[in-house]
């Protein structure tokens, strides 16, 4: 079988399951789709018809986010063999047997989180903690496709780790929908992640809500040399205005408050964001107010994007910002982006950092910063002087 996996770190995940599940179907494409936004949606269609082209023997199984949302779209392409839900993805029998649109109310649904085993070659270890999520920002549709805020149980998490660091990972990212909001406590869990978890090296978080930065989360940098100073928010604006249409639970404020204090604990920290660019009823001064937050806060790296509006989402139905506009906004925010990480990059010219080799000499430095160096010490973390910066990289030698 084949499989193709777009969007978030968690399609990723369970496409491999869906791989042990199906291994053994020679004649099966899984596309694994995401909904997120309109062009993502539109890309997995485009995919579908290139692989029945290239793969015509082949049958083609649609899930994923976008398939969760709108079974009967993808069910009447001619080129789609089956339809399966976020939940039927995980299950041998509902990929391989039954109706052509198998997908249920996933909001209903009480599911545990799949727990992954292995991720061959990689020398970082993904740990999916959490799945779905209980909020309903106004511009997105995820909740619907992933269904409520729920996570794996603690024990799980902590024998799952110890597992990784048994394979000889040396680092961990705990990663889910909205991971801030992990059911169990996510300060209790990270507490036993670095207690009981003996011989990891590094540990990480995936993109947090900023919401949950309170004073207990920024004190585990403290003394706990396993924490990685890094965080990737899902900042969305750096106008208060926008932030409350979007109905995020945060503040420009809050956010440089926490920055600043996490900063004060490691002074190397390193912050990207996730922001959207002319989101509804966003006026050229709200936009400048998120140029300057990203300046002040300060963020490095840049993930910026346009707003795609979402059927049947209150942004939707907002006075919205001309799509041109739009585009031209993500754009002056990356290119903002790229003045910001090589300011950033310019700080470590001639220091030594600690690098994970992951392949081919490069890796990435404890602030998730990315090196290129002349070591082939692959799965290793060595020292690395930095001697220069290209475009989005530092260059060093051993």
């Amino acid at each position: 079988m084949k499989i193709i996996s777009f969007g978030c770190r968690l399609n990723t995940f369970e496409s491999k399951i869906i791989e042990g599940l199906l291994s053994d179907q020679e004649d099966l494409f899984v596309v694994n789709t995401c909904a997120v936004t309109s062009e993502a949606e539109r890309q997995c269609r485009q995919m579908i018809r290139k692989i029945s082209r290239e793969y015509p023997d082949m049958k083609i199984i649609v899930t994923g986010c976008a398939a969760q949302l709108d079974a009967q779209k993808y069910a009447e392409m001619p080129q789609v063999y089956k339809v399966v839900g976020n939940i039927e993805k995980l299950d041998r029998e509902k990929l391989l047997f039954g109706p052509k649109i198998q997908v249920s109310d996933i909001m209903s649904s009480q599911t545990n989180v799949p727990v992954i085993s292995d991720f061959e070659s990689r020398t970082r270890a993904f740990l999916q903690i959490q799945q779905g999520c209980s909020h309903a920002c106004t511009f997105c549709i995820v909740h619907k496709a992933r269904g409520k805020n729920k996570g794996l149980l603690p024990d799980q998490v902590i024998l799952q780790a110890k597992r990784f660091v048994k394979k000889g990972f040396l680092e961990l990212v705990l990663t889910g929908v909205d991971i801030a909001s992990y059911p169990y406590g996510l300060n209790d869990l990270l507490k036993r992640i670095i207690k009981e978890v003996k011989g990891l090296k590094r540990l990480r978080l995936g993109s947090f809500d900023p919401a949950l930065m309170t004073d207990e989360f920024i004190d585990l940098w403290t003394d706990n040399e396993v924490m990685m100073p890094h965080l990737h928010l899902s900042m969305q604006s750096g106008d208060n205005m926008i932030l409350k249409r979007m109905g995020r639970r945060h503040s420009c404020e809050d956010v440089l408050n926490a920055c600043h204090k996490l900063l004060s604990k490691r002074k190397d920290f390193v912050f990207g964001a996730d922001l959207i660019a002319g989101f509804p009823t966003e006026t050229e001064e709200m936009f400048l107010n998120t140029l300057l937050f990203v300046k002040e806060a300060p963020i490095s790296l840049i993930h910026a994007f346009p707003y795609s509006e979402r059927p049947s989402t209150p942004a939707a139905k907002m006075p919205l910002v001309d799509m041109k506009i739009r585009k031209e906004r993500a754009f002056k925010l990356r290119e903002v982006g790229a003045r910001l990480l090589n300011l950033k990059l310019a700080e470590f010219e001639g220091k030594r950092v600690n690098v994970l080799i992951e392949q081919n000499g490069i890796g990435y430095s404890e602030n998730y910063l990315k090196v290129k160096t002349n070591s082939d010490k692959t799965g290793e973390i060595v020292s690395v002087l930095i001697e220069k910066r290209n475009e989005n990289e530092l260059v060093g030698s051993v």
